[in-house]
């Protein structure tokens, strides 16, 4: 049996694939295609397979001639390129199958596919495979049921191009405690997280540690301290691996702030490898999280929080949402001042995009206030919360809304506001007795990201002296954090470029929203 897997495109348009930083890190994505590569190493070991990730490369469509089956799967910021990809198939008479989170939300969307295979796939493509060797496939397969992530094998890393990534990624468990309306992960996967054994994750270690890669791994846990009875062997036993090994890696993962009150935890963190980690602030407004019930963060202040992060040697990128019911109209002040306080570079400021699954599409569906068509993704909006949120009627006027997000990202990724932020969270970086060894290789591949870094930033950039003196100033008074503050410079070269297109498409939203409420554009209040 031939099978193809392909990973349909993100949006190439979006804010956040950073692939002008990827070109200076001589990469072509950030990350690889994990949940693809777990779905290879579940098929039947008989069966030849090929990989073709299509945010690193063309895909050949000569590759389908060769095909016996077509496997399809991706998030919604994949849909075009997902539900495209299965009409080529198709006009080449192959059998596709169909899966991952997108399809799992609206199967209805991706009624064209031979077979859907939905939900957690080490629970429904076993029954899936058993019946296409017997000739009588289904057209669906779904289940409630949660994955035993004992039974999820490691992924398939012989089938991917590890060069052409950033980083490489790695799941230890799945699911998370809390309960915010807007999130699909806890309708997905579930509020009782669930984890691979300490010997499951040390062996995936092993893996790419043979794969040759050396430097930056996700630990791609939807909240990685959602169980913390367990994270605390597992980092010890990460601490134990990394010695063993001689510190090939650095480690990066999604937390929820109230890490930040765990000092022990940050300390195991820390002393395993861990070097970065995306939080979700969300919003400064206190009214807008209880509404969102996000309540976890309203027990603690936010920029105190991200200090001591910074104190443990981390890195910190945070989430915004911009168009939660409950803000205030004041919330693009309020927002701004918070990511200011905080000095984090990286914030993932979005539109609040209402996903298929939630609980927010579920109270906006009972309110009246979602259209029919609300989880069909635009591919003019750039596919992504950035610029296709708000899929829903906001209770405030929709082009106020759109002119608030305008405001905090003219005022955010402005390039004095940017590096004074890498600055200062470099200086806050306490990176004492930080290790890591990259070899010869990895030494070498980071001296030419650096020479690409110095021309590409610091020479042909209109804001290049500031990529100059940061490093100046960095290396006088914490040399420890060069390393991270030089790759916060990298992805500016893509914030710098891709914010002003963003804006000018949320400018004539706004324009067309006033247009549709029969107001006049007000130009001066979106300059």
């Amino acid at each position: 049996m031939h099978c193809l897997l392909v990973y349909p495109e993100f949006q190439s348009a979006s804010f956040w694939n950073y692939r002008e930083a990827c070109r200076i890190k001589g990469a072509r994505y950030p990350a690889a295609p994990l949940g693809m590569l777990t779905v290879a190493a579940l098929l039947p070991r008989e069966w030849e397979l090929k990989l073709v990730d299509r945010n690193v490369e063309e895909l050949d469509e000569a590759l389908f001639d060769w095909a016996d089956l077509v496997m399809l799967g991706g998030m919604i910021a994949q849909q075009p390129d997902h539900l495209a990809l299965i009409a080529k198939a198709h006009g080449r008479g192959k059998r596709v199958v169909s899966g991952g989170p997108d399809a799992t939300n609206s199967p209805h969307l991706y009624a064209a596919a031979d077979h859907l295979v939905l939900g957690e796939a080490e629970v429904t493509l076993p029954a899936f495979l058993r019946d296409f060797a017997a000739g009588r496939a289904a057209p669906m397969y779904s289940s409630d049921l949660r994955a035993e992530l004992a039974a999820s094998p490691p992924p398939r890393w012989d089938l991917a191009r590890t060069d052409r990534y950033a980083y490489l990624g790695l799941q230890w468990s799945r699911g998370c405690p809390f309960n915010c309306e807007f999130c699909d992960i806890i309708e997905l996967f579930g509020r009782i997280p669930r984890s691979k054994s300490v010997a499951q994750v040390l062996a995936e270690l092993d893996a790419l540690h043979a794969t040759g890669w050396r430097g930056a791994i996700d630990v791609v846990d939807d909240n990685f301290i959602g169980n913390q009875r367990e994270v605390a062997p597992l980092l010890r036993a990460i601490h134990g691996w990394q010695e063993e090994h001689d510190w090939p890696f650095e480690f990066g993962t999604e937390v929820s702030l109230n890490v930040a009150d765990k000092p022990e935890l940050l300390a195991l963190m820390r002393a395993a490898g861990f070097c970065a980690v995306f939080t979700g602030i969300e919003s400064a407004d206190e009214g807008a999280l209880r509404k969102a019930r996000k309540l976890q963060n309203t027990r603690r202040d936010a920029a105190a929080a991200v200090q001591k992060l910074y104190g443990a040697g981390m890195m910190v990128m945070a989430g915004y949402i911009v168009g939660l019911d409950g803000e205030g109209p004041d919330v693009a002040d309020r927002i701004i001042s918070l990511i200011d306080a905080t000095a984090v570079p990286v914030d993932m400021v979005g539109l609040l995009f209402a996903l298929p699954s939630t609980q927010l599409a579920r109270r906006l569906r009972k309110e009246g206030r979602l259209p029919a068509d609300f989880d069909v993704v635009r591919p003019d909006t750039g596919g992504d919360q950035c610029s296709g949120g708000l899929n829903f009627d906001t209770l405030r006027p929709k082009a106020d809304v759109l002119r608030d997000y305008v405001r905090v990202l003219r005022a955010v990724y402005a390039p004095a506001a940017y590096f004074d932020r890498v600055l200062r969270m470099a200086l806050a970086l306490d990176n004492r007795g930080r290790r890591l060894s990259l070899g010869a290789r990895g030494q070498a591949k980071d001296a030419a990201t650096f020479l690409r870094m110095a021309v590409q930033l610091g020479i042909r950039k209109s804001w290049g002296w500031r990529f100059w003196k940061l490093l100046a100033q960095v290396v006088a008074r914490n040399p420890g954090s060069i390393r991270y503050a030089l790759w916060m410079a990298a992805l500016y070269a893509h914030f710098a470029e891709f914010t002003p297109e963003l804006i000018a498409r949320i400018e004539a939203r706004a324009q067309a929203c006033e247009r549709e409420a029969g107001a006049q554009p007000v130009a001066a209040a979106l300059s």
